[in-house]
C-alpha cells in the first residue's frame, strides 16, 4: 500500500511543476532598467545616466542617450545619437538616428528624420521622409521621401511620394508629384465673397494671389498705347475636346497660339515651351486701359460740344439781339417818315 500512497502524492506535485514551467518566458525578460527605462538589443540605452521612461528596442537604439527622457526607439540605430533630447518617437531603421537635443519629433519608417539633430516637433511618416532635416522645426511629411531635401527650414508640409521640397525653405506646402488631376470636394458651389482670385504659377504648380500693392512693383508707368494690341485679338466660341471636358460645354475666349502672334507676353507656356493658356487678367487690364482712353476721348468731345453749344447759344443771343435792334430801327424809321400830303386841283 505504501508505494501506491507515495505515488498518489508525488503525481500532483509533478503536474504543478510542469504547469509553472510551461507559463514561463524563455529566455526571461532582461531589458528592465532603473527609472522606468526599457532596453532590448545590443547596445540599446548603453550610455543612459539619469534619463527616465525611455524605451529602446533594437541594435544600438538610443545608444547615446544620457539624460533624455520619454523617448521611444524601435529599430536598429533608431535615435542612436540622442543625448538630452526628450519626447521623441522613432519607429524604423535609423529613424531620427542623428538626433542629439531635438524634442517632440515623431518618425515612422526606415530613414525617416535620419539626420535631424536639434530640430523640434517634426513629424515624418514614410521611408526617408524628412531624411535630411537637420535643425528645421515643425515640419510635417507623409510619403516615401516626402520632404527629403529639407534641411534647415521650418513650418513646412509635404504630402506625397517624392515630394522632396527645397533645402532651407520655410512656410511652404507641397502636395503631389507627377499628378495630372486634382479633385478637392467642398469647393464647387461654395460661396466665398470678398476674396482674391487664386493663380497657378509655372509648371511646379505654385498657388497664390496676384498682389497689387506698389510695395511689390518696379518700373511703374502708364500703359499708354501698349494696350492697343488687344484690338487685334480674335475672340472665338469653342468647345473643349472630350478628353478635356466630357460635358463639352460651350466656351468663349481666345486661342493662345493666335494671341502669341500678337503679343507673346500675354501667353503662358507649358514645360515644353508650347502656348498653354492666355493671361486673361492682363487682357482685362488692357481692356480697362482702352476703355478709359475712349471714355476720356468722349469726355473731351462732350466738352467740345458743350463749348460749341455755348458759342452757338451766345451767337444765337447776339443774332436775336441784332434782330430785335433791327426791328426797333425799322420801326423808328417807319415812324419818322413824313405824312403823305394831298394836293387839290382847283379849276
Amino acid at each position: 500500500m505504501k508505494p501506491l500512497i507515495h505515488q498518489k502524492y508525488i503525481v500532483p506535485v509533478f503536474l504543478i511543476a510542469l504547469s509553472l514551467t510551461a507559463q514561463a518566458v524563455v529566455p526571461a525578460p532582461d531589458g528592465g532598467y532603473p527609472r522606468q527605462n526599457t532596453a532590448e538589443g545590443a547596445g540599446a540605452l548603453l550610455s543612459l545616466t539619469t534619463g527616465g521612461f525611455n524605451t529602446a528596442v533594437g541594435y544600438l537604439s538610443l545608444q547615446g542617450n544620457t539624460t533624455g527622457s520619454y523617448n521611444t526607439a524601435n529599430g536598429a540605430v533608431a535615435l542612436h545619437e540622442n543625448d538630452t533630447g526628450h519626447s521623441n518617437t522613432a519607429n524604423g531603421y535609423a529613424a531620427i538616428r542623428a538626433n542629439t537635443t531635438g524634442i517632440g519629433n515623431t518618425a515612422t519608417g526606415a530613414g525617416a528624420l535620419t539626420f535631424n539633430t536639434t530640430g523640434d516637433h517634426n513629424t515624418a511618416s514614410g521611408t526617408s521622409a524628412l531624411f535630411l532635416n537637420d535643425t528645421g522645426n515643425n515640419n510635417t511629411a507623409f510619403g516615401w521621401r516626402a520632404g527629403s531635401s529639407q534641411t534647415t527650414g521650418s513650418n513646412n508640409i509635404y504630402i506625397g511620394a517624392e515630394v522632396a521640397g527645397v533645402a532651407g525653405e520655410s512656410n511652404t506646402i507641397r502636395m503631389g508629384r507627377n499628378i495630372t488631376d486634382t479633385f478637392i470636394d467642398g469647393i464647387n458651389g461654395a460661396t466665398a465673397s470678398g476674396g482674391a482670385a487664386v493663380f497657378v504659377v509655372g509648371e511646379a504648380g505654385k498657388l497664390g494671389t496676384m498682389p497689387s500693392s506698389a510695395r511689390f512693383k518696379d518700373e511703374i508707368k502708364p500703359m499708354d498705347k501698349a494696350s492697343e494690341v488687344i484690338l487685334a485679338l480674335r475672340p472665338v466660341s469653342f468647345r473643349y475636346k472630350k478628353e478635356v471636358d466630357p460635358q463639352r460645354v460651350a466656351q468663349f475666349g481666345l486661342v493662345a497660339e493666335d494671341v502669341e502672334k500678337i503679343n507673346p507676353d500675354l501667353v503662358i507656356r507649358d514645360a515644353q515651351g508650347r502656348p498653354q493658356t492666355v493671361r486673361y487678367e492682363q487682357v482685362n487690364a488692357m481692356l480697362l486701359n482702352e476703355f478709359l482712353k475712349e471714355y476720356r476721348k468722349n469726355e473731351q468731345q462732350e466738352c467740345k460740344i458743350e463749348q460749341q453749344d455755348a458759342i452757338i447759344a451766345h451767337q444765337q443771343e447776339q443774332i436775336e439781339a441784332l434782330t430785335t435792334g433791327l426791328q426797333k430801327v425799322s420801326a423808328q424809321l417807319e415812324a419818322s417818315k413824313p405824312a403823305p400830303q394831298t394836293v387839290l386841283n382847283s379849276q
